[in-house]
């Protein structure tokens, strides 16, 4: 069943600073629209709730990519595409890039936003993962201050986060790296595209010799939010990779994710597949593999 279009208002603001002072004003009464990838989808369905939306596509206060030389940061608006043709993220954020390039199709790369991919908050989005295994850090703005916080932490329960009614997500920021890391992006999905995932890995590491100096495991559609799994990169630092160190950090993981059955996939075949992505990260980066 469709929604009925009339039914709903859309707005556009001139300015970043306009649309803050409207949602200063009346907060928690619009939403806002940006490339409404995962909106059109609901109103097609006639499961849009929600009746009044900002539209903030327009903003260029909210575009571009910037590179300095301790961070890449990224406008809320920068799209899929955009993320995979720039050259710094391709040398040095690759999973971001993948994630960007396994997101839709290229009708959606070139109209869904890494801002929206965080903000509709669903825990099987395929930017998230990456970002956190990043330690990306999000700016939230409003008419009155700015404030620039850590990505991990940000969700706070399923379709929950830090982001005021008042508040946009501005840009986000990626430090950049000067030690060597090992990364590997994987999703796990029905098909190879256009699928939503049923599991979404992206894990970092830096090595000292043979051993694990730091990590971060981070998945997608085992919880509900995108879970960095701190417990079981705890289990991880400062060891050497062998058989041991695996079924160490395979049982820590088993406790640390909680997927459920849902019309995608069962809890049992993600933690399976979980467990597995994770050996696999780890063989990846031994270096006696």
């Amino acid at each position: 069943m469709r929604a009925n279009v009339p039914a709903y208002q859309l707005i556009s603001p001139s300015s970043l600073g306009e649309a803050l002072q409207v949602l200063s004003d009346e907060p928690g009464v619009w939403k806002p629209f940006a490339g409404g990838t995962d909106l059109m989808v609901l109103l097609e369905a006639g499961k849009l709730a929600h009746k009044q939306y900002l539209n903030i596509w327009n903003l260029d206060e909210l575009r571009g990519i910037e590179v300095t030389d301790s961070h890449v940061i990224l406008g809320a608006l920068t799209t899929y595409t955009q993320v995979q043709a720039n050259p710094v993220l391709q040398a040095e954020f690759p999973m971001l890039c993948q994630a960007a390039s396994e997101t839709g199709g290229l009708a959606i790369q070139n109209r869904g936003t890494v801002g929206g991919n965080i903000t509709n908050a669903s825990p099987a989005a395929d930017s998230p993962p990456a970002l956190l295994a990043y330690d990306a850090e999000l700016e939230l703005v409003s008419s009155a201050d700015a404030r620039w916080i850590p990505y991990h932490g940000f969700h706070t329960g399923y379709k929950q986060m830090l982001l005021r009614p008042e508040e946009l997500l501005a840009r986000v920021r990626l430090p950049r790296s000067t030690v060597p890391l090992h990364q590997h992006y994987r999703k796990v999905g029905t098909r190879k595209a256009q699928a939503i995932s049923k599991i979404c890995f992206a894990g970092t590491a830096s090595m000292n010799n043979s051993t694990i100096d730091d990590v971060r495991i981070v998945f997608g559609s085992v919880a509900p939010v995108p879970r960095r799994c701190v417990k079981t990169e705890a289990s991880l630092r400062g060891r050497t990779i062998d058989a041991g160190t695996i079924e160490v950090a395979k049982r820590s993981l088993a406790n640390e994710i909680v997927p459920i059955d849902d019309v995608r996939s069962t809890r049992d075949y993600r933690v399976r597949v979980s467990l597995n992505l994770l050996v696999d990260f780890l063989s990846r980066i031994s270096p006696h593999t």
